[in-house]
């Protein structure tokens, strides 16, 4: 067993894939690496090259009003018709662009060709209605092929699209579309979660209440013209079907100035005002593109499916632009990983010859506790490479992804990036680099990280920087430039980029991700990072997650509470609580023992998979938790706070 600080298992591309690989072995990655660096200009030049500009940039990199840098002045591009017009044109038009299944079952295939007609009648829709470049258009829907459509016709009309997770409240739509002052929220009358139909036309309503700059409420049918009931508003509310009826599905590509906003993606905000996260066109529709070109390592059989939602960046990058400006089949699934069964993505898999896929540590986690007997009888040997986001993944999840999933012959590329980033900046190169369980690896292409101190020295165990600008990075907060400065820039007199993560290099040069640099308990003088804990934890054969968090002590100042899982069939009991204490004796020391364990049969997630500290912090204070509903299942804060008031 592992810990995060003494791994050191590594693992080399097979020499197979190595043999295909669009980068082949180290030494290409070290060569290609070194241009990008030594000469970064011309090396994104170079990559942008290979996309479609109306009009070319005057310059590549413009630093002049640093950290509000601007890439490709003077381009004029349209990330729509990267996505789509130019696949269409190369004679590529009846490759499947989108496999769609939703949760119960039904299903779509559609085409490049169609896709461009269903987004060119979409485009025209929202113009019919008013719609116009610039407009800031909120989006709220379900995982249907309509969201990938609706936010490419937004891109193509050059309106700023703002996807809003379609699992949040009432509330934050409402904060998310004051602070943008969108004219338009689109939405659906429903969509499906665990068997549950959610009605998401109602809660757009009470959302849009005290929102008087929404103009138009256009809905779509989820399921054509059997649709839900729900209230329409004369003069506000329309039937996406009614208004397409009267236009044509041919709509040109505006060209696009390439620092042109083209979205705006808010954090959620559990601590504070969410911050309106703004991505441009040119910058960002470069970097999306390569990242996934290369990470994935792409090619034209491939049916890769990224198990994320549109509703956060994965999707965007991941899903929509960086992958469909590749060229490439995807699968799109609308629901739950575990229903009707946990065996629901293993089927997918093996339904669709699924060769790239892509998804989160928390879901690995999740699959690990629900038993490996639900991968039975479906074949996954179609998969050829699979991947990681969303956190730093614990080395055991690493190696049950490994085994399990990938049958030991699958490169995983575990990507660390941030909404912020836009796309990848730590990440294996599939071909070229071996991996080691649980490291983010080496830095993309372009892309300088630093481990920094407080007073900005460089050491081994730290946190991370990233030292000069790259094309897929934000170009601030909507509406909030001095937060944009002090949030990213502020530290260490604003010459590096501020991620918030701390970070450790090893021996190999490989970077390991930490968790968030307030994550760091101090107890009684000795600075323990939560996510090192609960890396260890979880090497224990009965525990398949676990989160730590810090809680107020008298004595020490800080001391340490843990939630853990156990895997479905072991048993809870004072022998395991013991086991568990000693491995972190054994691994760091007893002053890192928890004040106290607690057992449950999940932890509180967002419906992305991201574990809700904040939520297990105010269970510990005894604070007032707020609204629990856009959970995966609110029903686990209650069991954890039993759990906890009878430890």
């Amino acid at each position: 067993m592992k810990s995060l600080s003494s791994e050191n298992r590594k693992f080399e591309p097979s020499a197979e894939f190595v043999k295909n690989a669009k980068i082949s072995g180290l030494e290409s990655y070290c060569a290609e690496y070194k241009k990008s660096i030594e000469n970064p200009e011309s090396y994104w030049a170079n990559i942008a090259s290979e996309l479609h500009w109306f009009e070319p940039w005057t310059s590549v990199l413009d630093r002049t009003e640093a950290p509000f840098y601007k890439w490709f002045n003077g381009a004029k591009t349209n990330i729509s018709y990267n996505c789509l017009d130019r696949h269409v044109e190369a004679g590529n038009g009846d490759k499947v662009a989108l496999h769609w299944e939703g949760e119960p079952g039904d299903t779509k295939d559609i085409t490049y060709g169609e896709l461009l007609q269903s987004v060119g009648l979409f485009a025209n829709v929202l113009k019919s209605l008013g719609v116009r470049k610039g407009d800031r258009v909120a989006l709220y829907l379900p995982m249907i092929p309509e969201l990938i459509v609706a936010v490419l016709a937004c891109a193509r009309i050059g309106a700023v699209h703002s996807v809003i997770f379609a699992g949040f409240s009432s509330d934050s739509i409402k904060d998310r579309i004051l602070d943008c002052e969108a004219r338009m929220v689109i939405t659906s009358d429903y969509g499906y979660r665990r068997g549950k139909v959610l009605e998401l036309k109602k809660i757009v309503d009470e959302g849009v209440k005290d929102c008087p700059s929404i103009s138009e409420v256009l809905v779509i049918r989820r399921n054509g013209n059997d649709s839900v009931d729900c209230a329409m508003e004369s003069g506000r509310d329309f039937w996406f079907e009614d208004c397409a009826n009267a236009c044509e599905d041919h709509c040109p590509a505006e060209p696009m100035d390439s620092e042109d906003l083209l979205f705006l993606l808010y954090t959620s905000g559990t601590t504070g005002k969410p911050k309106g996260i703004m991505h441009t066109t040119g910058g960002y529709q470069v970097f999306s593109y390569i990242t996934s070109k290369y990470v994935f390592d792409l090619n034209d059989q491939d049916v890769y499916w990224c198990t994320a939602d549109v509703g956060w960046i994965t999707g965007h990058t991941y899903i929509i632009y960086g992958i469909l400006q590749n060229g490439v089949t995807q699968l799109i699934y609308e629901g739950a990983p575990n229903h009707p069964t946990p065996a629901r993505f293993w089927n997918l898999i093996d339904k669709y010859n699924v060769s790239i896929f892509y998804t989160a540590p928390t879901a690995i986690r999740a699959f690990m506790k629900w038993g490996d007997h639900w991968l039975e009888g479906n074949d996954l040997s179609s998969l050829r490479l699979l991947g990681s986001v969303g956190e730093p993944i614990n080395p055991e999840a690493w190696m049950w992804y490994h085994e399990k999933v990938g049958a030991e012959k699958c490169p995983i590329v575990d990507t660390w990036w941030q909404t912020e980033t836009g796309g990848h900046l730590l990440t294996p190169i599939p071909g070229a680099i071996s991996t080691k369980p649980g490291s983010a690896t080496v830095p993309f292409f372009g892309i300088e990280p630093l481990i920094l101190n407080d007073e900005g020295e460089e050491t081994d165990v730290g946190i991370l920087a990233i030292k000069n600008p790259w094309p897929g990075m934000l170009r601030g907060i909507y509406g909030d430039s001095k937060r944009y400065l002090e949030t990213y820039w502020n530290k260490w007199g604003g010459k590096y980029y501020f991620p918030g993560d701390g970070a450790r290099r090893d021996e190999d040069g490989y970077f390991w991700i930490l968790g968030r640099v307030d994550d760091v308990v101090n107890v009684s003088g000795h600075r323990i990072g939560t996510a090192e804990l609960e890396s260890i934890f979880v090497e224990h054969d009965s525990i398949a997650e676990a989160a730590v968090i810090g809680i107020a002590h008298e004595i020490k100042g800080q001391g340490l509470l843990a939630f853990v899982t156990v895997i479905e069939g072991k048993e809870i009991n004072e022998s395991l609580e013991k086991e568990l204490i000693a491995l972190v004796d054994q691994r760091i020391g007893k002053f890192a023992r928890p004040e106290k364990i607690v057992f449950s049969s999940d932890l509180p997630k967002t419906r992305s998979g991201k574990i809700m500290r904040r939520l297990l912090r105010s269970i510990a204070e005894g604070q007032e938790l707020g609204n629990t509903m856009t959970l995966a299942d609110p029903s686990v804060v209650d069991e954890i706070q039993k759990q906890f008031k009878k430890g």
